[in-house]
């Protein structure tokens, strides 16, 4: 950690007046002054990308452990808070990079919003898709962007199947299978923000969300689910597996199937298939696999038959490398939205709260009495949600 902190200081870190009273940097003016929250293993990544991402620059951040908070002042010469409330007085700050528990992100973002400040936040974007929507009407209405880091869609190869099923590269879509598979829990759990309910939502709001995203962004919000399946193996509080059959508009069906305590896993592999009345999608982290059948339309650079394309191909190089070219490929995308808060965005906080409605529909298929009998309209939508809080926003206290 403390030659990543190192690395993000030398690539743009130079040391400069107080800010409110504490040692800081000033950014060049163009740059957008952006405040981390959270400094565990993903608010350590945004804060070294975001520092070498043009048009960002991190001037402050927040975190309870005095022992981080320390060692990112000494190697970023930033300000680290120890309570949000503080950070979010501080002036000047444009925009927040939120890496805190989940719990946390609805009360943050609803504060950063009222302050008139861009924000970044990491999935899921809250624990209930009611909060989400109201969130994302209210930094639409602000004109504030706001944008959650599913980052599979800045990845090469799920780009590009977005990219072919748009085109009609394989017909009318009929069925989208989403998959996740990692060694995650293969121990009884040790307790984490990540294994208690309230928290983290175990693996269909930590785990499953991210193929789930992906459905949605392929094939929209869900009608309905007919069968939603939790099961633990290892976890007391939460799921460690999520299967589930979705019925999507026009007819389509899905299928999601995820388990994080899968030992035959190295690392997380997500992979989505979709298929159409003119051929079939298959693509994963590094590859894709495109077969287009009679009844498909072959774009440029693709023929009837097997295609095969690799990550290589279908990703260009960013600004920084970190973990991965979608991890600096979507702060890159928040920096140009925050300069442009009009534009369209791949990851805006309407598509997120759709992924919010997707889990929580699962988790009431799950647990049928929590459902109530009734549909009721969200936004104008029809769901099987009355205007009503769930047992889970009630249990945390949510609207």
């Amino acid at each position: 950690m403390v030659r990543r902190l190192r690395n993000a200081h030398r690539r743009g870190h130079r040391p400069a007046r107080n800010l409110a009273g504490h040692k800081g940097v000033t950014p060049v003016s163009s740059d957008r002054k952006i405040a981390v929250v959270g400094l565990g293993k993903m608010g350590i990544s945004h804060l070294a990308i975001a520092n070498a991402t043009p048009g960002l620059r991190v001037v402050a951040a927040c975190d309870s452990s005095t022992l981080v908070g320390s060692m990112v002042e000494k190697y970023c010469r930033i300000p680290v808070l120890p309570k949000f409330d503080q950070l979010i007085e501080l002036p000047g700050i444009d925009g927040l990079i939120i890496a805190a528990p989940t719990r946390l992100h609805a009360d943050m973002i609803r504060a950063a919003l009222a302050r008139g400040l861009h924000v970044f936040c990491e999935k899921p974007m809250t624990l209930s898709h009611r909060v989400s929507s109201d969130l994302a009407e209210e930094a639409a209405v602000r004109g504030l962007v706001g944008q959650v880091g599913y980052h599979n869609r800045f990845v090469g190869t799920f780009r590009e199947a977005r990219r072919l099923i748009d085109a009609g590269a394989i017909g009318r879509v009929r069925h989208v299978h989403a998959e996740a598979y990692g060694p995650v829990v293969l121990k009884p759990a040790s307790k984490t923000w990540r294994s208690k309910a309230g928290e983290g939502g175990g693996c269909l709001y930590d785990y499953a969300a991210h193929p789930i995203n992906l459905m949605n962004w392929f094939v929209g919000r869900p009608d309905a689910c007919s069968g939603g399946q939790l099961t633990r193996q290892w976890s007391t509080e939460v799921d460690d597996a999520v299967y589930a059959n979705l019925s999507f508009a026009q007819g389509v069906t899905g299928q999601v199937s995820v388990n994080w305590s899968d030992e035959t896993a190295r690392k997380m592999t997500t992979r989505i298939t979709v298929m159409g009345d003119g051929g079939k999608i298959v693509a994963d982290r590094q590859e894709l696999t495109v077969f287009i059948g009679a009844r498909g339309q072959p774009p440029a650079g693709y023929f009837h038959g097997w295609n095969v394309k690799y990550i290589t191909e279908l990703t260009p190089h960013p600004a920084f490398y970190l973990r991965g070219e979608e991890y600096s490929a979507q702060l890159e995308a928040f920096a140009m939205a925050m300069a442009s808060p009009g534009a369209e965005q791949i990851n805006d906080f309407a598509s997120a709260a759709d992924t919010d409605f997707t889990l929580e529909l699962i988790r009431l298929a799950d647990r049928p009495e929590d459902k109530p009998a009734p549909a009721a309209a969200v936004n104008g939508t029809a769901t099987a949600f009355p205007p009503r809080r769930t047992l889970l926003s009630r249990t945390l206290g949510l609207r």
